[in-house]
């Protein structure tokens, strides 16, 4: 096997269309993107003769509490056998060593760039079902679980493979109640957009949603580069939910390959009783039919286990919309110097304050 870095956005988008699960962390605008917010990024190929197995983008982060190089829902690994709804499946021992082998080639790539670059640690959120054969190749190549995880380790997905009527049937029926007496409603409009005007009104809610739920937001500069990014290829929406003429929620949406991905959502309080949210939601999934999708992501929800993370309302309102779970393989870290312990006692002890 040998690593090249692929420069091509045909070749990296064309071999992530054969790739489940996947999220457009790993696609080819996203380290567009990455590059905008003054990050150095690197597009990974693994090869066997001119065959591409794996890709990888991997970004380097200087944070206050350390540099690292950090794989996003990566790395991407095609393998030969999907079942009906295109989840990768594992039958044997076989390919559980060919996973092995190609992380393997990746790492001592990663490894090699990490100590070029001087990074204290290389971590990895993979978007690898979450099971005991996953985490032991995590485990035999000499990774531990991070003491947070930056992106979903568990999400809620949305099948599309419906018509309308069957998805509404699919939901809560409080969740099917609510968006008929929004449409119903003539003081409830939804909006989409991709203007930079919108993404400011979008902001302006996203912040005091922030404030309430106790999460550090995204600055508007990140909304306007990733909205700028994914707007040249046509893949992201803005979704402002109106009531009476003031905006009162508001999604934003990237829609890459065949799936839809709730990234951003916003609503203020003082309104919670109209059902603007729901109608957002539901515009948002339809847009994703008319686009092609084959499924909609909600983006994470709280953990089973944990009854009180501080996600638990959001999770019970993206669940009353059907679909299902999917758990990924907790976030690794690899250690290679002594300053990642200085990180970890910052990320534990926050951990800890959010009640993650």
């Amino acid at each position: 096997m040998k690593i090249r870095e692929i420069t091509n956005k045909d070749l990296w988008e064309g071999f992530l269309e054969d790739c489940y699960p996947k999220t457009f962390l790993q696609s080819w605008n996203w380290g567009e993107f990455s590059k905008s917010m003054g990050q150095k990024i690197w597009r990974l190929g693994v090869f066997e003769k001119e065959e591409l197995l794996a890709t990888c983008l991997a970004v380097k982060v200087n944070a206050k509490r350390g540099t690292f190089l950090m794989v996003e829902h990566g790395p991407n690994i095609k393998l030969k056998i999907k079942n009906s709804k295109c989840k990768i499946t594992i039958q044997n021992s076989k390919f559980q060593n060919h996973k092995l082998q190609i992380l393997e080639a990746i790492l001592k790539e990663l490894k090699r760039i990490g100590k070029k670059e001087g990074v204290s640690f290389i971590r990895v959120c993979p978007i690898w079902e979450r099971s005991e054969e996953n985490e032991k190749v995590f485990e035999e190549l000499g990774f531990r679980n991070a003491p947070i995880h930056i992106h979903p380790e568990v999400s809620w997905i949305l099948d599309l493979d419906k018509t309308e009527e069957e998805l509404l049937y699919g939901m809560r029926k409080t969740t099917r109640y609510l968006i008929r007496q929004a449409q119903k409603n003539p003081e409830i409009q939804i909006k989409k957009s991709q203007s930079l005007e919108d993404l400011e009104e979008f902001y302006k809610i996203y912040q005091e949603t922030a404030s309430r739920h106790h999460f550090v937001p995204f600055s508007f500069d990140y909304l306007k580069k990733e909205l700028e990014t994914f707007k040249k290829d046509n893949q992201i929406l803005i979704l402002l939910g109106k009531y009476k003429n003031d905006i009162v929620a508001g999604a934003v949406i990237v829609y890459w390959q065949n799936g839809a991905f709730y990234h951003h959502g916003a609503s203020l309080r003082r309104y919670s009783k109209i059902p603007v949210s729901y109608l957002v939601q539901w515009e948002a999934i339809k847009e994703a039919k008319q686009r092609g999708c084959s499924f909609y992501s909600f983006w994470g929800i709280a953990p089973e286990d944990k009854p009180n993370h501080p996600w638990k309302g959001l999770t019970l309102f993206k669940r009353g919309f059907g679909g299902r779970k999917e758990e990924y393989v907790k976030t690794k870290d690899l250690v290679l110097s002594p300053k990642y312990w200085l990180n970890w006692i910052i990320e534990t002890t926050r951990r800890i304050k959010r009640r993650y």
